[in-house]
């Protein structure tokens, strides 16, 4: 049997308060709710739940507040097998996102950072579990100084550096110098241009239109499966996560594998209960071949 893929994320975990209603409201409008729901989530730690799902290895490092919400953040990765050792506990609130998601399943999402604006460095023990790793995959909600530290810490070890620069906001030239793989939708490839020139693979993310590949050995389209879309929140998260555990087998079957997991993840309520785990994504290509947790 083949190892599983280490990926280390360094990111965030929060709570997320999703409210669903017919139709989002308008600046000054009040609008009726029809459902909510509390569901563990934040870019890192779904990320980290998805690879950890596509059959990876995964290690988590972020930080949660001490508040109601911390027993129930840190149990959702040890559930998931994530493993969470290196989750550290900080003064004040966790990371909350308040999400409304209408009829049509979008969005609107506010992310109020918490602890995670206080995960400011990095210890010896998280850098040893970052050059362990063969993938270290950052966002961008924790401070951009902690990403910039981790990924030049792989990158000095030999650890494959993901980023999936999200929300966007100014990088630093360092930064991007770190980047092997960055993953994108076409509102931040836009916004990032030029700047994406220099990182060896980068992946744009299409919604419903599956997702573009560019890199050394050229460019590569890879549809989306299609499905009954019911809330797209986490669905690029699904995306990256499986994309990392998988980027060990090339661009075009991660992509395929990435494609497949994201679809997957939009056909049910709430960022981290929709993650679908590799047996689902395998079925949905029709390929259990693809799996990286599989023996074949």
């Amino acid at each position: 049997m083949k190892q599983p893929p280490k990926v280390v994320v360094l990111g965030s975990i929060n709570m997320d308060l999703v409210c669903t209603t017919e139709q989002r409201p308008e600046p000054g409008e009040t609008v009726l709710g029809t459902g909510f729901t509390m569901v563990p989530g934040g870019k890192g730690a779904n990320q980290a739940i998805a690879a950890r799902r596509s059959g990876a290895v995964v290690e988590f490092l972020g930080a949660v507040g001490r508040d109601l919400f911390t027993p129930r953040l840190r149990q959702v990765l040890t559930d998931s097998e994530v493993g969470a050792a290196r989750l550290r506990s900080v003064p004040g609130s966790s990371g909350v996102a308040t999400i409304v998601v209408d009829n049509g399943g979008e969005n609107s999402i506010i992310v109020t950072p918490g602890a995670n604006a206080r995960m400011t460095e990095l210890d010896e023990a998280d850098l040893a579990t970052i050059a362990g790793a063969d993938i270290l995959l950052c966002q961008l909600e924790i401070p951009i100084e902690t990403v910039t530290a981790g990924a030049r810490h792989a990158r000095a070890h030999g650890t494959t550096v993901i980023l999936n620069p999200s929300p966007v906001r100014e990088l630093p030239a360092e930064l991007w110098r770190e980047i092997d793989v960055a993953v994108v939708n076409s509102g931040e490839a836009d916004r990032f241009d030029a700047a994406l020139d220099q990182v060896p693979h980068v992946i744009i993310t299409r919604g419903a239109d599956g997702a573009d590949y560019r890199g050394p050995d050229g460019d590569l389209h890879c549809p989306s499966p299609k499905v009954r879309v019911v809330d797209t929140t986490g669905a690029g998260d699904a995306f990256t996560g499986a994309l990392a555990a998988a980027w060990h087998r090339g661009p075009e079957q991660a992509l395929a594998w990435a494609c497949a997991a994201g679809a997957l993840a939009a056909t049910e309520l709430g960022a981290s209960k929709s993650i679908p785990d590799a047996g689902s994504i395998a079925e949905l290509l029709d390929d259990p071949a693809l799996n990286p947790g599989s023996d074949r």
